[in-house]
């Protein structure tokens, strides 16, 4: 009876593996989104194509979604924070300076700007759920896209605008551990 309790034991345990060895839906998955009107890369540039430098004013920025006291991913900048991401234009090439950050520069104290920084991320682990949870392998797929974009304000006029980011993410981490759940083992006995 005892080899038929064991066999028995060890069926059971062998299906279980079987059924969830290849069950990645098991596995975690994360979001970070920046709550933002854009859904996606595109869409960004789309949005910042209809505001135009020396005609839109700031309430014109804002119908387009980028109002800071509603948008989590705007920052207000003063003058000194404009001037400081355009002093190493302004030092080495000074008569190539774009005609809205020169009018910035004359401007003073009334200019301003937002610095707008949108990321839409999507984390999923794949691959064996035995693996991932027992720390033999573990692998991270993160998919998505980030945009970063500086609207400079003299008074209360676009007179800048700048986009950049990344259209596409696709980042592959894959964490490789031998020995499994005891591969920190040795630094645990010297604490």
């Amino acid at each position: 009876m005892t080899l038929f309790r064991t066999f028995f034991l060890c069926s059971v345990i062998a299906s279980v593996i079987g059924v969830l060895g290849g069950c990645a839906s098991l596995l975690p998955t994360s979001r970070t989104d920046v709550a933002s009107r854009w859904t996606s890369y595109e869409d960004a540039e789309r949005a910042l194509a209809t505001i135009q430098a020396f005609k839109a004013s700031r309430d014109d920025v804002h119908r387009q979604g980028l109002d800071p006291r509603l948008g989590p991913g705007i920052t207000v900048l003063h003058f000194a924070d404009v001037l400081q991401r355009f002093t190493a234009v302004v030092q080495s090439r000074p008569d190539h300076v774009d005609p809205g950050v020169n009018a910035c520069l004359q401007a003073g104290q009334r200019c301003s700007g937002y610095a707008i920084s949108v990321k839409k991320l999507a984390r999923q682990r794949v691959g064996n759920f035995w693996a991932d949870s027992l720390n033999f392998r573990r692998e991270t797929v993160t998919t998505g896209w980030s945009a970063d974009v500086l609207l400079v304000f003299v008074d209360d006029t676009l007179v800048y605008k700048l986009m950049g980011g990344q259209p596409t993410i696709r980042e592959v981490d894959v964490q490789r551990n031998p020995l499994g759940p005891l591969q920190g083992w040795g630094q645990q006995l010297a604490r």
